[in-house]
């Protein structure tokens, strides 16, 4: 029989954080705290399996559910010294939602189940605190009634308002015991009003209400959103856990606190948190209050006169310490914990390991390795290698000059220009014609996932360090400041006001993530340098990788950025980029409008000498590295103008006919040029363009040499082969033009001719194709294109529907399709070594700097793989972590 339920308290419990599959993150590390004998209080889990059951059967809760959880709740109660539903000494309640991979603020949570209009009275007999009982009950009809019923907590919030601004309130702790009782009484009438159904009064009505919930909430518009961010599969489900009450808004000696056992901004060794007295838990994370400082040396840093945890409940602050301590020394990494203090008395509510940004995760990795804690090997699996990304974009100029228009916390740190939005939906609209904005609202909510991923940076004016905001921010990288008060922003009216001034949507600023400062209008930014914690765990990747790692470049600035991030050459350079620019673009509609091969000559002997120098720049950057020169690709049509407009004024530059030139553009249209005369086949019906371009590389090879003093082998690339013959003929052209500058130079050249596999027809007969091809590079671009048949140009707007409707996972132009696409490449691989065993493989799509691209390339033994620059050290770390894993299961 199934085990659905699974208990933990008093010290011990039925699982541990080996579970982690099957009772989701938080309830393994309830359970693995409880079995450590850390205070937690008790409770049970509902495994993950249940949930995938849930969605496999109609949404219907499995047999012997229902009475493994009473069955388990007899046990917790005994603990607890209480009876679920007992009108006396009731056992209250949190139901909360548990995965596998941490989604915070993504699902939902209801807190202080099983009150009602009878118990709420045993509550407030049993504490001697009428006020706190009654505080407990509203907090659990306006969570219930918007987790579970599906009224907006807006309305209640609408409510508590007014009846606050009516008694002269400014905080919900000055709100009476009485007056609690008249909120409650207009949240259980506006209830029935709204819905046509009184609120239920049933604790076991509520439990499952609640549960269901839970498992509904999976599947909730935000959690796919988030589940698609990260790669996170919806196939896993998440748990449930449910446990004993304990409560933080029981009075002065109560608390509930969020903290950190390294400061996830940073990654500095110090405890990193915040506080409340006399609150629950989601008053933290909402940024409805200011929450205080745990540490006094915080509390100084932050200028706050608001006392910390350590001053005011010093034994439950050295306790708590003590407990940071143990965990992080257990788990070996930084962890993240949720506390509750009830009347003096510390509770731990979760653990789990801390988000944090890009910056902190070195320096957390580089740290715990010194400290002996972890390997260098484990330093280099704790990083992320997309979260790379955050350190490889400029901050704000530190000479720039500041027009500050005011200021919060550092929530998230990185620079970040753009236009003020002021909702989700217009930052996603604004994201899909390329417009750069700040999101700016009071506080985020969970709904707010998609307008946070869109934006280049997020601001409110409430909310904490560990607000949704904050911790979304930091776990997507993106720049964030939050609890900025002094500034007022009406969404409704699209205004921001900050210091006198009136600022609109459209308007842009400047975030500064990294001081908490909002500055008027866009300011300088400075490219980041990669040193010190990246320069070690990039030491310690690249001792550990067996791929090489090289860069997509055709421009000095691309060669020059890549080989500072570590590029081991390049992969791929992209020759027709070079053709748009000024004489170029002109030499080379020459060249297409000629109607003799003599003057296609005659065009091309002027881009020459341009070519020549290009290869030389990129060579002598490169300084003997390896160079995968890749001819002529695209077809001649996109060289050409195409509106008349532009047609009638190029045939003036180039001094020909309007008709004349109008026509050659109708000759070179296609209904389908990404599979039409493009690649190796203009370069069999123009090779006068490939001697061109090989003896441009071989002359500035002769050249570079010598500058340089270091041999230099270029790689010259034949695109869109797929047959053996296509790259005999064009091969033999290159050949020739190598003969004739070695003759003409007087010195000797090496070189490799290779394919581009981009085709399945090549990858099919790449043991053919290696008879005459010295390497094989994937274009998994146009191999991913021609397997699926569909352009990636225009794709994107049904593969998101495919994947939100579970067809596929990702999106493959983005992660390499491994079943499909991927057994080309294998298949590639292994016919090509069959003929060729000394052949070089390489990938040089765009999922050359994809992580888990990188890892399936590993698998396969590839050579290297390329990307664009700034993805390189994402490349190297990735390739390096592939490797690890590799070693260790191979």
């Amino acid at each position: 029989m199934t085990k659905w339920v699974y208990t933990f308290g008093d010290g011990q419990a039925e699982g541990s954080a080996a579970d982690r599959n099957l009772l989701g993150g938080k309830g393994a590390n309830l359970a693995e705290m409880c079995n450590l004998g850390l205070p937690v209080p008790p409770g049970l889990t509902i495994t993950t399996d249940a949930c995938v059951w849930y969605y496999d059967n109609g949404r219907k809760m499995p047999d012997g559910l229902e009475a493994a959880v009473t069955d388990a709740l007899v046990k917790v109660g005994k603990i607890a010294g209480r009876a679920f539903g007992d009108p006396e000494k009731p056992l209250l309640l949190s139901v909360r939602s548990g995965a596998r991979a941490s989604m915070p603020g993504m699902m939902d949570t209801v807190l202080n189940l099983g009150l009602n209009d009878d118990t709420v009275l045993a509550v407030a007999r049993d504490s001697g605190d009428e006020r706190f009982a009654f505080d407990s009950y509203r907090r659990f009809i306006q969570m219930y009634a918007d987790v579970v019923m599906g009224l907006d907590h807006e309305v209640f919030e609408e409510i508590l308002e007014d009846e606050k601004a009516r008694l002269g309130h400014e905080l919900d702790t000055d709100v009476s015991a009485g007056e609690w009782r008249e909120v409650i009484a207009r949240y259980m009438a506006t209830i029935e009003e709204e819905l046509g159904v009184p609120f239920p009064q049933d604790p076991h009505q509520q439990l499952w209400g609640a549960i269901g919930a839970v498992f509904a909430s999976w599947m909730n518009a935000r959690a796919i959103t988030y589940r698609q961010l990260h790669d996170i599969p919806a196939t896993w489900g998440t748990a449930v856990n449910v446990q004993a009450m304990v409560f933080g808004n029981l009075g002065d000696q109560s608390a509930t606190g969020v903290a950190f056992t390294r400061n996830p901004s940073t990654g500095a060794k110090e405890l990193y948190g915040e506080f409340l007295v006399n609150a629950q838990g989601e008053d933290v994370v909402a940024g409805i209050r200011t929450p205080q400082s745990i540490t006094e040396a915080a509390r100084i840093e932050s200028g706050s006169d608001r006392p910390s945890l350590e001053k005011l409940m010093p034994e439950a602050f050295a306790e708590f310490l003590t407990i940071c301590d143990r965990l992080e020394n257990h788990y070996r990494d930084m962890q993240d914990l949720e506390f509750t203090i009830q009347s003096g008395k510390l509770w731990m509510l979760q653990t789990r390991s801390g988000k944090r940004t890009a910056k902190a995760a070195l320096k957390i990795a580089v740290d715990m390795a010194g400290e002996g804690l972890i390997s260098h090997e484990e330093a280099v699996l704790r990083i992320d290698p997309s979260s790379l990304d955050q350190l490889l974009h400029p901050t704000i100029d530190p000479h720039a000059a500041r027009d500050i228009i005011g200021s919060g916390l550092p929530a998230s740190p990185g620079a970040a220009t753009g236009e003020i939005v002021f909702t989700s939906d217009e930052a996603v609209e604004a994201a899909k014609t390329g417009r750069k904005v700040i999101l700016v609202r009071v506080e985020t909510s969970p709904e707010d996932i998609h307008g946070m991923h869109a934006a280049e940076g997020i601001l409110t004016s409430r909310g904490g360090m560990t607000s949704h905001a904050a911790v979304v921010a930091r776990g997507m990288g993106t720049p964030c400041v939050s609890g900025a008060g002094g500034l007022r922003i009406d969404a409704r009216n699209g205004t921001l006001v900050s210091l006198g001034a009136t600022l609109k949507a459209g308007d842009v600023i400047t975030l500064d993530g990294s001081t908490g400062q909002v500055l008027k209008g866009a300011v300088a930014m400075l490219q980041p340098e990669l040193s010190g914690d990246f320069g070690r765990i990039m030491e310690w990747a690249d001792a550990a990788r067996r791929m090489k790692v090289r860069t997509n470049a055709e421009t000095p600035a691309d060669a020059r950025a890549a080989r500072s991030f570590g590029a081991e050459g390049i992969g791929l350079c992209r020759t027709e980029h070079m053709f748009f620019e000024g004489d170029r673009i002109t030499a080379m509609r020459e060249m297409i409008l000629a109607g003799t091969e003599g003057g296609r000559r005659t065009a091309l002997a002027k881009l020459l000498p341009m070519q020549r120098s290009d290869f030389i720049e990129l060579f002598e950057i490169m300084k003997g590295l390896p160079v995968t020169i890749r001819l002529l690709d695209p077809p001649l049509h996109e060289f050409l103008p195409k509106t008349d407009e532009e047609i009638a004024e190029v045939a003036g530059v180039i001094g020909v006919s309007v008709e004349k030139l109008s026509q050659r553009v109708d000759e070179l249209h296609e209904f389908n040029p990404m599979l039409g005369h493009r690649g190796c086949r203009l370069a069999i019906s123009y090779p006068e363009i490939a001697e061109m371009q090989a003896r441009a590389i071989f002359e500035a090879a002769v050249e570079a040499a010598k500058s340089t003093g270091a041999p230099v082998v270029p790689e010259i690339m034949v695109p869109l082969v797929g047959l053996r013959e296509e790259l005999d003929f064009v091969k033999a052209r290159i050949d020739a033009v190598a003969r004739e500058v070695i003759g003409e130079a007087g010195v000797d050249i090496t070189y490799l001719v290779g394919t581009m596999i981009e085709l399945p027809r090549a990858a099919i007969r790449a043991h053919a194709i290696a008879e005459v091809a010295e390497f094989f590079s994937f274009g998994t671009n146009d191999l991913t294109q021609t397997t699926f048949g569909i352009s990636r140009d225009d794709a994107s707007s049904f593969l998101m529907t495919y994947q939100q409707k579970g067809i596929i996972e990702q999106d493959p132009f983005v992660t390499l399709d491994i079943d499909g696409v991927g057994e080309l490449v294998r298949i590639a691989s292994d016919k090509g070594r069959a003929t060729r065993p000394d052949i070089k493989l390489g990938i040089c799509g765009e999922h050359g700097g994809d992580p888990a691209s990188v890892k399936f390339c590993e698998q396969i033994d590839l050579d290297y793989v390329s990307c664009s620059p700034f993805r390189v050290p994402i490349a190297r770390l990735a390739a390096a972590q592939a490797a690890i894993e590799k070693t260790r299961h191979p």
